[in-house]
């Protein structure tokens, strides 16, 4: 009997690792027979190829609580589930711990998506014990950059298989030649954008650090997008520091590319990555990157500087200098852009993704 597919990802966002899997979900759908997707988000069926089931729960009065409470439920969904019938294999997107100890009590084979590298946690002795035991019982890991496989392998001794986040650069291409109309950007001053989840690990706050540091030396307009627990927390700088005629703050768009266009550079300020989708888009549309130098990601992306620049970590001031610079090099630094666009075939939709399936089709018999 062949097994069916069971995709566990509690919480859809907008973020990159929700693009992943549409991405993912829709193009599995046309070679695997049955796919069933347990989330606690049932609004974004409609994203979803229509021969793919949905296990959520029935009230919608979980779809905007706490992640972790997202995960409670999603993992009861799926112990009810593997207790009616075990003939799945599971592709876990987030909450791998639990995904993991939870199919091997049913004895169910799963393979885990690991999205971010566990940083720290190769410093913390029993971190590290545990998370090697965790992930050592999964079938496979796949992580997203090659760095991150590197890393798995060193501190924890896990092997795992590398699959870059498929991009579809028509996609970008047609969605950023949408019409908008924004004034904020209506300007010859030097306009910055940063897209990412309102969070710690992408560390916003020092994005405006530096603009405050810029603001009375070149003209500067920044836009920061996304959605997250620390929007108070910055939107709060923004007004004390009176920098709002230099930023602006909007939740989440569902549609960044427009804006990304309408952008001279494209600023990644994270403490951590996986594989930064947001870098990614901006090659596509051939713009200034400046992007700190995390351990996983951006250096991978970047080619170690030739297709963008970085800056220091935690340091304002450097990111400051690098936007100082780029102010008056833009036209040097366009061509690292062109280097990036021309090298994103490694990146490929089609190559990817069928590289998800190759690995799946094993389990699936």
């Amino acid at each position: 009997m062949k097994k069916k597919l069971l995709i566990f990802i509690p919480h859809i966002g907008g973020g990159g690792v929700e693009k992943n899997f549409f991405l993912l979900s829709n193009y599995l759908s046309k070679n695997v027979k049955s796919i069933t997707v347990i989330t606690v988000n049932k609004e974004f069926k409609k994203n979803l190829d229509k021969k793919i089931n949905l296990i959520s729960p029935k009230s919608n009065k979980w779809k905007n609580s706490g992640i972790y409470i997202k995960y409670i439920i999603c993992i009861s969904l799926l112990i009810k589930t593997l207790f009616l019938d075990r003939q799945y294999l599971i592709l876990s997107f987030q909450a791998n711990w639990y995904s993991i100890l939870f199919s091997k009590l049913f004895n169910v084979k799963i393979i885990s998506r690991s999205n971010t590298a566990p940083e720290g946690w190769s410093n913390n002795r029993f971190k590290k014990i545990l998370y090697r035991f965790i992930l050592n019982l999964a079938d496979e890991i796949i992580v997203n950059s090659y760095e991150f496989k590197k890393s798995l392998k060193k501190n924890f001794n896990i092997d795992s298989i590398c699959i870059y986040n498929p991009i579809d650069k028509k996609v970008v291409l047609k969605k950023s030649n949408i019409n908008l109309k924004f004034k904020f950007f209506n300007n010859k001053k030097l306009k910055l954008i940063s897209v990412g989840r309102f969070t710690d690990q992408k560390n916003q706050m020092l994005i405006l650090e530096a603009i405050r540091y810029l603001k009375n030396k070149i003209p500067i307009k920044m836009l920061i997008a996304g959605k997250g627990s620390e929007f108070s927390k910055l939107n709060y700088f923004i007004n004390e520091n009176k920098l709002n005629e230099n930023v602006k703050l909007l939740k989440f768009l569902p549609n960044p590319y427009n804006y990304i266009k309408k952008a001279d550079v494209v600023i990644l300020s994270s403490n951590y990555e996986g594989l930064p989708n947001v870098l990614l888009e901006a090659q596509c549309l051939k713009k200034i990157i400046l992007s700190t130098k995390c351990p996983t990601g951006p250096k991978e992306i970047l080619m170690n500087g030739r297709a963008g620049t970085f800056f220091k970590m935690n340091d304002y001031k450097d990111l400051a200098k690098k936007i100082y610079y780029i102010n008056k090099n833009k036209t040097v630094l366009k061509k690292k852009s062109l280097i990036g666009y021309n090298n994103l075939n490694r990146f490929d939709q089609e190559v990817n993704l069928n590289k998800y399936y190759s690995i799946l089709k094993k389990y699936l018999i």
